[in-house]
């Protein structure tokens, strides 16, 4: 499994969305550098993001990714050590980016975060892999 992850994405920012991101794929893949991209650049030059917003990425290289929003959601599978960290006097929140579809992004607008993250985890859904079917 490869981890990507953002790098001073928030670095400036004197607001309270002082976020870094991380995502996951089976390997070495650069449609997950082109995703990280996308999200960091919204962040910084449209909306601020921060726990359990949602942006779309659009269509990536990868012709066949049927996942082209963010989710941005608690480090779940690396634990609460790598969610905070200060850097200087700037605490600054590590979050998971998780590949979405749109339907599972309605879903979380209509149901809420905790429904959607309730459903990842009954599906058992592969965040690796990003032509994954929706769980909706």
């Amino acid at each position: 499994m490869w981890t990507y992850a953002t790098v001073g994405m928030s670095l400036d920012r004197d607001d309270e969305n002082l976020i870094e991101l991380i995502t996951y794929s089976k390997g070495q893949d650069q449609s997950r550098v082109e995703f990280l991209t996308v999200v960091a650049s919204f962040h910084r030059n449209s909306e601020p993001l921060n726990l359990h917003h949602t942006v779309i990425v659009g269509q990536l290289t990868d012709s066949d990714t049927t996942c082209d929003h963010g989710f941005v959601s608690l480090p779940y599978i690396e634990g609460e050590d790598l969610e905070l960290f200060l850097f200087g006097e700037q605490e600054i929140h590590c979050y998971w980016s998780i590949p979405i579809t749109e339907k599972e992004r309605d879903f979380k607008i209509e149901k809420g975060c905790d429904a959607l993250e309730d459903l990842f985890e009954e599906k058992q859904f592969d965040y690796l892999d990003m032509q994954r079917k929706s769980l909706v």
